[in-house]
């Protein structure tokens, strides 16, 4: 039986009339992301036909999942908000902070060794606060959600960019930061702008070597890092109707490199069999009785260019493997003899070190079925691993049953090392390196979303490519970057050569799942009497000060840093080893934007102080600034803050000083961020703008005092020899989010107006 069955008959009882009543205001069919958005208004009662991209819009969504390295902050936030247990039904996953180094129980162990403060801590406000635990090991946040907790037509949120995952199950999910989450906790609307929304039409079908993995690669390289942004893709066709429910949260999962809101699909029948698998019949009979609600109506996918604001479509049947990267996830090439021609251009190195399948991607039973099944091969035919290989399972309902199955006994038998069920390298958890940042020149090969510059193990000179699980096997079994599996052939340890035939797998176990302790521990009933500690001398956990109003009179504001090019989260604040401060701000600080590159002296993490005329670490210079009560600003480019939903990339700025974050254009979640610590997120009215900032610039507001909705904020920007140059910043702030920013943050109003 489904977790909070009772919740979802409750949507489906209210899906109808609503729906129907959205076709009235609109006067046209909808797909299901719009099903979904007007099911779940705040305001149930509306008759408001929204604007795309432009109407800001209150929504309720059913739950909400944290992951542990997110959930300190957004916890502590919540402490802080005058409620006495969550207003809707929330989880914590503790799968961020395990290192994988030696294999699945070592590894464990040692993350209970050294993070068992911030588990108890983050068990304990769980247990007071009336929300499920997922212990470390349990698995994925993400995996754990689409086994237990997705259901189509339902809308969620959660602290982790892939988040969006559920929308193989036909959700609307979406990634956000910690204060959005700690909203709709204390039972308040959640804001977003209405979507647009871009379709995908699927023909054909996937064979042979092409998985769904493939799809969403092609797709990124169709619309870039930030084609998405802004917009739900939703997926339709047969060609979709005909991949497994793992295979299309697995596409919806990697469309948060594309910057999409969230992507999603119909409910149809392997949505159905993948719920039964998941002992969720009732979830699957509830969904039946309004089948017709959970998916778009005929006619959107009949005529899609009339109801989307762009169409994609792509015949499966002609799809092709392919590897994205280096250093980006929509950089696409083709496996094979475009791949060779490409890194000898490029300079890539073609010898691939490692070999990863897993993270909340690609680690579901299918997944790691189709995967050993060309490991298997490689035994049967004499063949060995040319690179290191290590698989994460996505769960611990996976990991078991795929142990009963033989499944991870055929990895160990290619010297496969078997990592926790946890995230591990996707996120930069791994000890590969004594030294990453003077490592080697590299490539590897993984079946993770990201592949950003140091993301896995921390140094710069991997070259990590991102592909299926399968095409991942097949090439750690070649060692060469550019093996197509298609058409090359292989050497065995006799002298022979052989061939690889196309993989095969299960979409759900032929035996049904099992699982002996899933790890889910349920909260008290009453958790009032619930003690939470936080020790003052801790270096993990601090508790949260609030923020003060930064004023409407910012003037003499002092240029910290211009970033130069692409400015992921992961430069603003660092994942890896800084997760372990994850609960403590003022020690995760130190991270602040030192991965960004400085556009005067392309360096990172060193920056000119206007104070004194020398270089320095950002933090340390921002501290400095701080000190001497002056505020500052941040300069950056395109898609500043793309990549994953961590709000301590508005955090941090915000607690050394950063009053405005000025760029040419935001990755969605982190404007939202910036917005609800109480920034300024501004762009260039004219990006050729940004070429004006020199080193040594201090900025004037000169109009704060009439910040409203809609109108431009002027900047004057005072050079070192005394020269000016006026700058226009736009915004996209409401009048609510305005209120935020004269309150210090959204928490200081949540927690005035619960006072």
């Amino acid at each position: 039986m489904a977790f909070d069955i009772n919740m979802i008959k409750e949507v489906y009882a209210n899906v109808v009339e609503r729906v129907d009543a959205a076709r009235n205001i609109t006067g046209k069919p909808l797909t299901l992301a719009e099903k979904i958005l007007y099911s779940h208004l705040w305001d149930s009662k509306s008759n408001k036909a929204f604007v795309r991209g432009k109407d800001y819009v209150d929504f309720a969504p059913d739950r909400i999942a944290l992951q542990d390295a997110t959930a300190q902050m957004a916890l502590l936030q919540f402490m802080q908000a005058g409620k006495s247990k969550v207003a809707v039904p929330t989880t914590t996953h503790c799968d961020h902070l395990i290192q994988a180094k030696n294999g699945a129980s070592t590894d464990l162990q040692s993350a209970l060794n050294t993070s068992n403060e911030v588990f108890n801590f983050l068990e304990s406000v769980s247990n007071k606060y009336g929300l499920g635990f997922w212990k470390p090991g349990a698995g994925i946040i993400h995996q754990v959600v689409l086994e237990n907790y997705a259901f189509p037509g339902g809308m969620m949120i959660g602290t982790d960019s892939h988040t969006v995952n559920a929308g193989g199950l036909g959700m609307v999910a979406i990634g956000v930061g910690g204060a959005d989450a700690v909203d709709v906790m204390a039972g308040m609307a959640w804001e977003l702008k209405f979507p647009k929304l871009i379709g995908v039409k699927l023909t054909g079908k996937l064979s042979g070597w092409t998985a769904p993995k493939d799809v969403i690669l092609k797709v990124a390289g169709i619309v870039s890092a930030k084609g998405g942004t802004g917009a739900i893709v939703e997926y339709f066709g047969d060609g979709a109707k005909a991949m497994s429910c793992t295979g299309k949260g697995t596409i919806c999962n990697m469309g948060a490199e594309i910057g999409a809101t969230t992507s999603t699909f119909g409910y149809d029948e392997s949505m159905e069999r993948y719920l039964r698998a998941t002992d969720r019949d009732d979830v699957a009979d509830a969904a039946n009785e309004v089948k017709e609600y959970l998916t778009g109506d005929a006619e959107v996918y009949a005529n899609p260019e009339q109801y989307f604001d762009q169409v994609i479509e792509i015949d499966l049947s002609e799809l092709s493997p392919l590897l994205n990267g280096p250093f980006t996830p929509d950089l696409s090439t083709k496996a094979g003899s475009d791949m060779t021609a490409i890194a000898n251009e490029k300079d890539w190195p073609l010898k691939v070190e490692w070999g990863l399948i897993g993270s909340c991607t690609n680690s579901s039973y299918e997944d790691l079925s189709r995967a050993a099944s060309i490991a298997q091969q490689a035994i049967d035919k004499g063949l060995s691993t040319k690179a290191d290989f290590g698989i994460n399972p996505g769960s611990e309902k996976v990991r078991y049953t795929a142990d009963r199955d033989g499944i991870l006994e055929v990895f160990e038998n290619l010297d496969a090392k078997i990592f926790t069920n946890a995230c591990g390298p996707c996120i930069g958890q791994w000890a590969r390196y004594e030294d990453p940042k003077n490592a080697p020149k590299n490539s590897i090969i993984h079946s993770f979303n990201r592949n950003f510059a140091k993301r896995a193990d921390g140094n710069p000179n991997t070259h990590a490519f991102v592909a299926s699980p399968e095409m991942v096997a097949a090439i750690t079994i070649a060692g060469r970057l550019d093996f197509n599996p298609i058409t090359d052939t292989l050497i065995n340890k006799d002298g022979q050569e052989v061939k690889l035939d196309e993989p095969t797998g299960w979409e759900l176990p032929p035996k049904g799942f099992e699982v002996k302790d899933d790890g889910y521990l349920a909260p008290e009933e009453d958790g009032s009497s619930v003690e939470i500690k936080v020790n003052k001398d801790s270096e993990r956990l601090e508790l949260l000060t609030p923020f003060t109003p930064l004023g409407n009179d910012l003037s003499g504001v002092k240029l910290l840093i211009k970033a130069h090019g692409k400015c992921t989260t992961d430069h603003i604040s660092m994942a890896g080893p800084w997760l372990r401060y994850r609960g403590h701000l003022d020690n995760i600080s130190n991270n602040c934007l030192i991965g960004a590159v400085n556009a005067y002296n392309m360096k990172t993490n060193f920056v000119k102080s206007q104070l004194d005329g020398e270089y320095d670490a950002v933090p340390k210079t921002a501290r400095a600034y701080k000190a001497a009560g002056i505020k500052t600003i941040v300069v950056g480019d395109h898609n500043y803050g793309e990549g994953s939903s961590r709000e301590h990339a508005a955090m941090e700025p915000r607690h050394l000083g950063v009053a405005a974050v000025l760029v040419k254009s935001f990755a969605r979640i982190h404007e939202t961020n910036l917005k609800k610590q109480g920034m300024l997120g501004l762009t260039f009215a004219n990006e050729a703008d940004y070429d004006l900032i020199q080193e040594d610039d201090t900025f004037n507001f000169v109009d704060l005092n009439e910040f409203s909705a809609g109108k431009p904020l002027t900047l004057e920007v005072v050079h070192a020899d005394g020269s000016k140059d006026t700058v226009l910043a736009n915004h996209t702030y409401n009048e609510g989010q305005i209120e935020w920013y004269n309150e210090g943050s959204a928490l200081n109003l949540i927690k005035k107006q619960n006072a």
